[in-house]
């Protein structure tokens, strides 16, 4: 049936036929951002896809898991050939280096937990990949991220996935509307991830049983001081692991081994009580340890707050919310309380353990699906 363009929209929210709406699919090589390329092209949609080349996948080929990789570039370009549409290689190597794997080491130098992830959709893929979709004349950008856009009264909002168990909006707070306005996440609503890879299998996808990427692209088997090490030669400086009491109870290979909350592997056995990483002070090259309840947290300083509430973020002097300061944790109620356009105190009515700088607080509406925005956690309490 033909479309009428004059009532009717397309599945992508545009007034014109499929064939007439171009859209820039961002491919990883993975099966959600496949099933999105294949879907759209069997909707008849013009489909280009693009995948980035982000490190020197020569040295990432042994390493399965990953996304990104020569073996992801050779599975996203044979998708396109199946399905019939172009697809596109871009080198992004030197911008993934200065915009997310940099930060991420100088980051964990500085004692942070960092979430290159989120980096990466805001530097990377959000920002110059969208820039490429513009350039190409394509009408939006589509991606096979875990999140819903829906229309609201002020534009588009950011909604969680359906799937909550695949949800990926503490990974996307900080899209901007700008950004949402010309994004789409054809995978949100599904059920399950059994779902897509049942759509996978239908179009016949060569990658319709890929096991799904575990660690950072970068960062083989979540070995994450290695990395660092060879970023930044000598990092793993020693040092003394400290009781908060003041009693010296070890010493250490590094702080880049250690992360807020750790428990395991701290070296120090043989003591009565158990032990938690609840500091790591970088002056003195210190891990501060002490008993579970010195991780509770109710106070959490927030900035570079990306705001998606529709109404200024300072127009109330306080937001009643529910927020996530990891991405394994559910939402908590929680009073955000604004300080500038950009930065905020967030209070959790329940304490948090192991809050880390370095992390992202998101806002989510309470009781609801949609996404508020968000901030990074910027220093110890």
């Amino acid at each position: 049936m033909a479309l009428d363009t004059k009532t009717d929209l397309n599945s992508l929210g545009f007034a014109k036929a499929p064939a007439d709406t171009r859209v820039v699919v961002a491919m990883s090589g993975g099966v959600d951002s496949s099933v999105v390329a294949a879907q759209l092209a069997e909707e008849g949609y013009d489909v280009v896809g693009v995948t980035l080349q982000l490190y020197d996948h020569g040295a990432a080929l042994a390493k399965k898991g990953a996304c990104c990789a020569g073996r992801d570039i050779h599975d996203a370009r044979r998708v396109a050939e199946e399905m019939g549409f172009p697809h596109y290689v871009l080198d992004y190597e030197n911008t993934f280096r200065e915009a997310v794997i940099d930060e991420f080491a100088d980051s964990y130098l500085a004692g942070a937990t960092p979430v290159p992830c989120i980096r990466c959709n805001e530097r990377v893929k959000f920002k110059d990949l969208l820039e490429t979709a513009r350039d190409l004349d394509a009408d939006c950008m589509a991606t096979g991220h875990y999140i819903q856009r829906k229309m609201g009264d002020h534009g588009a909002e950011l909604h969680s996935a359906a799937d909550a168990n695949r949800d990926q909006s503490y990974f996307l707070f900080s899209t901007t509307p700008e950004q949402l306005d010309y994004l789409r996440f054809p995978l949100g609503h599904l059920p399950s991830k059994d779902a897509t890879r049942a759509l996978a299998a239908r179009y016949g996808l060569s990658v319709a049983d890929k096991p799904d990427s575990q660690d950072i692209c970068f960062v083989p088997n979540g070995n994450y001081a290695s990395v660092i090490e060879k970023l930044r030669p000598g990092a793993a400086e020693p040092g003394e692991i400290v009781h908060a009491d003041g009693r010296v109870l070890g010493t250490h290979e590094g702080l880049i081994h250690y992360t807020i909350g750790q428990r395991r592997g701290l070296g120090i056995g043989g003591l009565s009580e158990p032990l938690y990483v609840v500091k790591l002070d970088v002056d003195t090259r210190r891990v501060i340890v002490g008993p579970k309840e010195m991780l509770s947290t109710r106070i959490v300083p927030v900035r570079e707050i990306n705001w998606l509430g529709g109404e200024a973020f300072t127009s109330q002097p306080e937001w009643h919310v529910s927020v996530k300061v990891r991405s394994t944790r559910p939402p908590r109620e929680a009073v955000i309380r604004p300080l500038s356009e950009t930065e905020a105190e967030v209070e959790l009515l329940a304490p948090e353990e192991g809050v880390s700088p370095g992390q992202a607080c998101v806002f989510y509406e309470t009781g609801g699906s949609r996404i508020f925005g968000g901030g990074w956690i910027w220093k110890g309490r």
